[in-house]
């Protein structure tokens, strides 16, 4: 339906609209309102679609300015559009792609793959056709328009050109693939670069006909490999990094060839090309490929690295490295900040790693990463190739060779772990060498040797127990803290970054020089901006960590609590630099235990009158006032569980003079699992001190922490169920009996789990096989009739468990159920035996004991010889371990 026309009233108030957003000087607020009371009419994007499109009066700024404004609006619009006016904005789209203007041809690939993002290509054929004309013409702007609006799709939705469309007898990519190849020898940069970029798209879905192809698109990268236009050699580097990353034994019988251009195209004047050339180094390592086939090539990558680790002269850093500590820092410089939820048990993610001090990848990064792995695959193997010239490069003299010196810091941190074997006997020469640097009057070499140090500085700590190992250590804690005072916002940062690494590998090392450590933080803390803040926030929580109850001294509590609690007092409820604070103030609680009482009532009555007034905020947001942010209610749950975890039984007068139930009830109800797996961790924590004050609504956090194990989609909610899990288990060996209800409901959905192990989060399967032993423990009666369906699996759990009490009370349940019904575990005597061996242990007698008489009781109940026939299929290893019970 082309016959649509505007209303010359209407297209010249809604031509006004846009005119005016575009001017700087307009009330957006306004225009905005406007807006959106024009777009309540159906046809308000058939206006835009004409003004896009037809406007020809109106300058090419307004038309684009009304094709974005079309593209948005589609965005919620296309689902509902009457089929009349996405005609009509489909079929006025198609002649743009040829406009002369390069905007509205980039505009129109822009609508284009938006619409076709939203509702995909079935419904337009007419777009793959015209597509295809376009492809075949000779012009030009067909041709750049078309490839424009491909590019777009391919990247936005590759899988919608990759399958089968009704009315077609071919996938469209099999139709569009050939023809962006020929375009690889386009005389036009531009279709070089669009048709590469486009098919680069594919090497993740290797649809058939780019495997077919494959051949032709390598020739057609080795020919463009050359192309005078950077962003074609940035875009042969990004396909030469996929394919070995996801098929490299199509890269095989290039490879010599392949490594010598990506190792000249790693010192290409385009930074952007040399550091995609970068990327290869890593992505090859990566990929687990044979280093042999890079070894003949480490003579001359390794110069070009060191060479691409120095500061470029537009690195930000540069500028950033003059900073003033007493500058009050922009908004802009402090990056927004997550915190993780309490969890219990073992992770199973890695930590972040915070080594790199800045964030922005560029090819200094990028090449002292590439570095750091090359060093971890070939180890001692480079020191001879990198040695000679680190050494040149650190004692090169003068104020302008300063940047050599920076990188050869940067290139030993690089190397620290992968070559530690050839670089232990020089450590006191490298920490002797490296500390001096720390006063450097260049900010980014004090900066970048406090992170040098902290990469060597688990090894400084594994020399300490002799006068010079101690010696050392010493020189590099009282260095670190040296720079923590530094004036230089840049130097603060890394300074405090590597001591908290220090501290997190020397723990209790670190008591004696305790005095000291808290002068240097807390002077810091009253120094430092807003955004180091948070580091020193970091470097107090992990030295209280570290040192555990040490920390517990009135000499240190004087220098340490003060200014902690005069920051409490002066952040407002709603002031989001509170969370490290809470964080912090965590961390101390557990390390305290006790001694953090005479700090914890008006610390828990903030955290309460917090999770109350988020609460409110998210039902009744004008109420409070404020915005709504979920982190104020888990930082303060996990601020209460570890006053719980510290204070133990102590925190039970607080408890029971506040609301605190209700509003974890409320919080293990929340809709977000974030806040769910927090307040489940604080329910197991009061469970384990004072359970009674949970005891009127002690059937409803049962029910609900049960919901979450049969949670459909559990392995995206596995950190709540794995808490729940945990909760249940405290709570069960705290009020026996009465746990009674929901027991069955439990075990169901905790026999799935360890039935189906496999991908599951290593913490939840042990706290599962826990649980059901505490279950177990507490109502044998209820749970040993089911015992045989879940016997096998649970023994298997249960021999993954490391040693601990939680261990003993899951066997006390396994003893609990035999004594009750001894038939049901005959099927499963050898998992059971396994699950026994699996002990380094058991302390405690009454246990052990237990233990004996369920294995005498069955070598009695298996006559015939059945005993030694299960006997003889354990291996040796587990029959030995099983001789101390008697059997």
């Amino acid at each position: 339906m082309s016959t649509w026309q505007p209303q010359e009233e209407g297209l010249k108030e809604i031509c006004g609209l846009v005119e005016q957003q575009m001017s700087p000087s307009s009330d957006k607020a306004l225009i905005f309102q406007q807006l959106q009371h024009y777009s309540q009419f159906p046809d308000f994007n058939n206006y835009l679609t004409f003004i896009f499109a037809r406007a020809q009066g109106k300058s090419v700024d307004v038309r684009q300015a009304a094709g974005l404004l079309l593209k948005n609006n589609l965005r919620t619009a296309l689902k509902g559009m009457p089929p009349a006016n996405l005609q009509y904005i489909k079929s006025e789209l198609l002649p743009c792609m040829g406009a002369g203007e390069r905007f509205i041809r980039s505009t129109a690939g822009t609508i284009i793959s938006a619409i076709v993002q939203i509702g995909g290509i079935a419904d337009w054929l007419d777009l793959l056709n015209a597509l295809v004309e376009c492809l075949d013409s000779n012009d030009i702007n067909h041709l750049e328009g078309a490839m424009d609006a491909l590019s777009k799709i391919c990247e936005d939705v590759p899988q919608v050109l990759d399958s089968d469309i009704p009315g077609l007898s071919e996938r469209p990519i099999n139709v569009f693939l050939p023809r962006f190849l020929h375009l690889f020898e386009s005389p036009n940069a531009s279709l070089r670069k669009l048709s590469l970029g486009s098919v680069n798209q594919y090497i993740m879905l290797m649809p058939s006909v780019l495997y077919v192809s494959m051949d032709k698109y390598l020739r057609g990268l080795f020919i463009l490999a050359n192309d005078p236009t950077p962003e074609v050699r940035k875009l042969v580097c990004v396909a030469f990094v996929q394919l070995i990353e996801v098929r490299p034994s199509f890269l095989e019988p290039h490879l010599k060839d392949l490594l010598q251009y990506i190792l000249q195209v790693n010192k290409d004047a385009d930074e952007e090309v040399a550091l995609e050339a970068c990327e290869f180094w890593s992505a090859y390592c990566d990929a687990q490929l044979p280093p042999e086939n890079l070894r003949e090539f480490l003579p001359s990558l390794i110069p070009v690295l060191l060479s691409n680790m120095a500061y470029a002269e537009d690195d930000e850093a540069l500028l950033d490295a003059e900073e003033d500590g007493s500058q009050p820092d922009r908004d802009q410089d402090v990056k927004p900040r997550f915190h993780s939820s309490r969890f219990h048990g073992t992770e199973d993610a890695e930590d972040d790693d915070d080594d790199d001090i800045v964030n922005i990848w560029n090819l200094r990064k990028c090449s002292a990463a590439a570095l750091d792995i090359l060093s971890n695959v070939f180890g001692d193997e480079i020191l001879p190739m990198l040695m000679p010239i680190v050494q040149a490069n650190l004692s090169a003299p003068g104020d302008e060779a300063w940047k050599a010196r920076e990188a050869a810091v940067l290139a030993l941190g690089a190397i620290a772990e992968g070559c530690i074997n050839g670089l232990y006997p020089l450590l006191s020469e490298i920490v002797s060498f490296l500390t001096p640097l720390l006063d450097d009057k260049f900010p980014l070499i004090r900066s970048i040797s406090c992170w040098t140090l902290s990469r060597f500085s688990k090894y400084v700590i594994q020399g300490t127990g002799h006068p010079e190992g101690d010696e050392q250590f010493k020189k590099l804690l009282v260095g670190l803290l040296r720079r923590i005072l530094d004036e230089n916002k840049r130097v603060q940062e890394a300074a405090c970054s590597a001591f908290a690494t220090l501290e997190e590998d020397a723990a209790e090392l670190m008591t004696p020089y305790m005095e000291v450590i808290l002068q240097h933080l807390m002077c810091a803390f009253g120094k430092y901006q807003k955004r180091n803040l948070r580091i020193v926030y970091d470097a107090i929580g992990t030295l209280a960590d570290a040192v555990g109850g040490d920390l517990n001294e009135p000499k240190y509590l004087e220098i340490l609590m003060p200014p902690l609690i005069a920051k409490w007092q002066q952040l407002s409820d709603s002031d989001k630099d509170i969370f490290p604070l809470l964080e912090c103030f965590t961390s101390i609680a557990q390390a305290l235990g006790t001694g953090f009482a005479q700090f914890s009532p008006p610390v828990f009555q903030r955290c309460i009158t917090i999770i109350q007034t988020q609460q409110l905020m998210k039902v009744q947001p004008a109420s409070a006032g404020i915005q709504y942010d979920k982190d104020f209610i888990v930082c303060s749950l996990d601020l209460l569980s570890g006053l719980t975890e510290g204070l133990g039984s102590g925190i039970e007068t607080l408890v029971s003079q506040s609301n605190l139930r209700n509003l974890l009830l409320q919080c293990c109800m929340d809709g977000d699992p974030d806040i769910r797996q927090s307040a489940f961790a604080l329910l197991g924590d009061i469970s384990r001190v004072c359970p009674l004050h949970l005891q009127p609504h002690l059937s409803d956090f049962l029910d609900i922490a049960a919901k979450q194990l049969k949670d459909p989609k559990l392995k995206d909610g596995i950190s709540v169920a794995n808490n729940a899990c945990w909760a249940i288990g405290e709570l069960a060996i705290k009020v026996h009996k009465e746990i009674s209800p929901i027991v069955m409901t439990v075990i169901s959905c905790l026999v799935p789990i360890l039935q189906h192990a496999e991908g599951l989060n290593k913490s939840l399967l042990e706290n599962s096989a826990i649980t059901l032993g505490r279950l177990a423990w507490v109502c044998p009666e209820l749970v040993s009739p089911h015992m045989e369906h879940f016997m096998q699996a649970w023994c298997l759990a249960l021999t993954m468990i490391r040693d601990d009490t939680e261990k003993e009370e899951a066997f006390r349940g396994l003893c609990a159920m035999v004594k009750t019904n001894p038939s049901g575990g005959v099927n499963s005597i050898v998992f059971m035996c396994k699950a026994i061996a699996s002990w380094h242990e058991i302390r405690s007698e009454d246990l052990h004991n237990e233990v004996c008489q369920v294995l005498q009781g069955y070598k009695q109940m298996l006559n015939n010889g059945a005993w030694e026939q299960c006997m003889s299929s354990l291996e040796p290893a587990v029959r030995d371990k099983l001789l101390r019970y008697k059997v």
